[in-house]
């Protein structure tokens, strides 16, 4: 891999790891309702469990789409399916301190397997595996793995810092209840471009 192609990459990474998306939005809800401690595991399942999604995407599993473009609409439905009921858990969670809440943060495997079923995760690993990777050698899809690693984590953070931040405007049940809502709906608005792609 080139220097030139290295920094596109990481670029790539950075913007495609930043910007909102499903982890993104249901890390900064986490964070507003459990605390940054509390998203820690959620943090690293999403971080670590791209960069293995990554890896086996770049091993061969795109291969399995060409052949049975099936799974890759079987995937696409489970989504959807998926996302709807996490943005029902996100819009219903109450606040970790309330008597009555039974919300509880996601797992570090919970969060890892989220990915499979994340359609920005598999736009992210589809892009990056067929744009930064020419030759297609282990040895660039590792470093694919390895550069959205070291990129994905802080960002997740960031977005679970400005969640736990908001928790503070958040003390209101009825602000948090309408917050909630607002992260359940923008994770739902986050679907348009799987359901109707250009």
């Amino acid at each position: 891999m080139t220097y030139e192609l290295f920094l596109a990459l990481a670029l790539f990474a950075f913007v495609s790891s930043i910007t909102p998306g499903p982890n993104n939005l249901m890390l900064m809800a986490s964070g507003a309702n459990f605390g940054f401690r509390r998203t820690i595991p959620h943090m690293l399942g999403v971080a670590i469990g791209f960069v293995f999604m990554v890896v086996l995407v770049g091993a061969g599993l795109v291969q399995i789409f060409d052949a049975i473009p099936l799974t890759y609409t079987l995937l696409k439905v489970c989504s959807v399916v998926y996302l709807l009921y996490l943005a029902w858990k996100i819009a219903n969670a109450g606040p970790a301190q309330a008597s009555g809440a039974t919300g509880t943060p996601m797992t570090f495997l919970q969060a890892a397997a989220f990915q499979w079923v994340n359609p920005k995760a598999w736009a992210m690993a589809l892009t990056a595996i067929t744009a930064y990777t020419p030759d297609q050698t282990l040895w660039a899809i590792f470093l694919v793995g390895a550069v959205f690693g070291a990129i994905n984590l802080p960002s997740v953070g960031s977005w679970t810092i400005l969640g736990q931040q908001m928790a503070r405007f958040l003390t209101n049940p009825r602000r948090l209840t309408q917050f909630n809502w607002l992260m359940a709906g923008l994770l739902v608005a986050s679907l348009y471009p799987v359901i109707w792609p250009q």
